[in-house]
């Protein structure tokens, strides 16, 4: 007899709406459907006005590019990664946090070493 499991919508759409700390929104599905090559200027052109949102602020997709004005993408993967590379670092939050790893060199750890 098989089970009936519910049927998951496609996480797909809401995976590429926030990656990274950054909250592309509508912009995600936007710069996948984009045809590129694509020149930063044209990029802007299109979605300039739209917001990325992060932990700590919001900038316009204008505002995160201007840094990179004469840069050309070949994928909607070249465009996010250069979007990631130009937010502010205050954007991803606390630099360097993992809760998977041990603190980052120069922070303390607030817990006991533990022994097995």
């Amino acid at each position: 007899m098989m089970e009936d499991f519910p049927i998951m919508s496609d996480p797909t759409n809401d995976e590429r709406a926030r990656e990274l700390g950054v909250e592309f929104g509508s912009l995600a599905h936007q710069l996948d459907q984009h045809e590129y090559p694509a020149t930063c200027e044209e990029l802007v052109e299109s979605y300039g006005r739209a917001v990325l949102q992060f932990q700590n602020g919001e900038q316009t997709l204008e505002e995160v590019l201007s840094l990179v004005p004469e840069e050309q993408f070949y994928s909607a993967t070249e465009a996010r990664t250069a979007i990631f590379s130009n937010v502010p670092e205050d954007a991803i939050g606390r630099k360097g946090y993992s809760d998977r790893t041990p603190p980052a060199l120069g922070e303390q750890s607030e817990e006991a070493d533990e022994s097995f």
